[in-house]
């Protein structure tokens, strides 16, 4: 079975680890450990009988209840099977402009959907010697930014950097086309959060793409949705199959927007857990890990994280996410999820066990 390209292949970890996929812990897979929320699983019971008709395809329900979370019209909303899906039409979009930008390093998914449609974008460093840094008019310089995309995440994966709205507003209106990728952005409280989902009424070049599936611990529900000028997701709905979201997932989408208990619960909780983990990583030796606002963290690595994945499995059934898959990073980078305190403290533990073995043997 060959490298998984994503977190969360917990088939091929178990097989690693010589034990059942339930029996992993898995930080690989960027995912709250609080829920789904009880509310979620209410909702998915209730609309269980709903599966012998098709859904809505206007999606109505859900539309509106996205659009009151964010303030937004109705008609500036797309419901879509993941971000993932809502992600293609966006590089089909990007495509057609005579240059992409996008962050290094990046999402996977960002060139397997930019290259269906023959784009080849160019990447901007995020990475320096000191830890994350940009700089916007250098990459920037020399290219027709009128002519040019810009497919841009945040919070960014994989490193947890949080870039302010302004530095992002200037670009509005250099480049000719701007995705923001806010996936992680439920994980910031209100206070904190830098969502520009807010200026999409004024800027017809901007797309923001968001996941209800990482927040609310779904992912195998597949839901996610675009916010953007009615124009570009009309665009989008003719190029797509229809009945993109079932009818499960359209449910629990309305109910988990509407838990603003569970909301509360969740940013309390990442607080308390980015701090231990944060600090945790920084006390052992070997690792160097960057700082993070979202529910997971890059950590740099002096010896092989492919090797340390593997021992990990092997001796302590934990399962962390290594960085092949991001280019620009190679083998001595991870990146881990932050859960309960408890299983914190538990990779945390097994990361001190198993490194010293490993450093002695690459000293060798």
């Amino acid at each position: 079975m060959s490298r998984p390209i994503h977190g969360g292949n917990l088939s091929w970890a178990a097989r690693l680890a010589g034990c059942a996929p339930s029996e992993l812990l898995d930080f690989s897979a960027s995912i709250s450990p609080l829920g789904p929320p009880c509310s979620v699983s209410e909702a998915i019971q209730a609309a269980f009988s709903l599966m012998v008709a098709y859904p809505d395809p206007q999606y109505g329900e859900l539309r509106e209840a996205i659009a009151q979370h964010h303030n937004v019209p109705i008609d500036y909303v797309l419901p879509g099977n993941g971000a993932a899906e809502l992600l293609t039409w966006a590089a089909r979009d990007l495509a057609q402009w005579g240059g992409c930008f996008r962050l290094t390093p990046s999402f996977s998914d960002y060139d397997r959907a930019l290259q269906a449609f023959g784009c080849c974008p160019t990447g901007i460093g995020l990475l320096g010697s000191e830890g994350w840094c940009w700089d916007w008019d250098t990459a920037l310089s020399g290219a027709d930014l009128s002519q040019s995309g810009l497919l841009l995440n945040n919070p960014h994966n994989p490193t947890g950097a949080l870039f302010g709205r302004s530095t992002i507003r200037p670009l509005l209106s250099r480049l000719a086309l701007v995705v923001v990728d806010e996936a992680f952005m439920d994980f910031l409280p209100p206070s904190h959060e830098q969502s520009v989902v807010e200026w999409v009424e004024e800027f017809p070049n901007l797309v923001v793409i968001r996941s209800l599936t990482k927040f609310y611990s779904m992912p195998g529900l597949r839901l996610g949705y675009a916010i953007a000028q009615p124009d570009t997701l009309q665009r989008w709905q003719q190029w797509r199959d229809p009945w993109s979201v079932n009818v499960l997932a359209a449910a629990a989408g309305v109910a988990a927007l509407s838990d603003t208990v569970f909301q509360q619960q969740t940013w309390a909780w990442l607080a308390a857990g980015n701090e231990q983990m944060y600090e945790g990583l920084s006390k052992v030796s070997g690792l160097s890990p960057l700082p993070s606002c979202a529910n997971f963290f890059l950590v740099g690595c002096k010896v092989s994280a492919v090797a340390l994945q593997a021992e990990l499995l092997k001796r302590h059934r934990i399962y962390i996410r290594d960085c092949m898959s991001f280019a620009e990073l190679g083998d001595r980078y991870f990146r881990v999820a932050v859960k309960t305190t408890a299983d914190n403290q538990r990779l945390l533990t097994a990361l001190a066990d198993v490194l010293p073995d490993l450093e002695s043997a690459h000293a060798r």
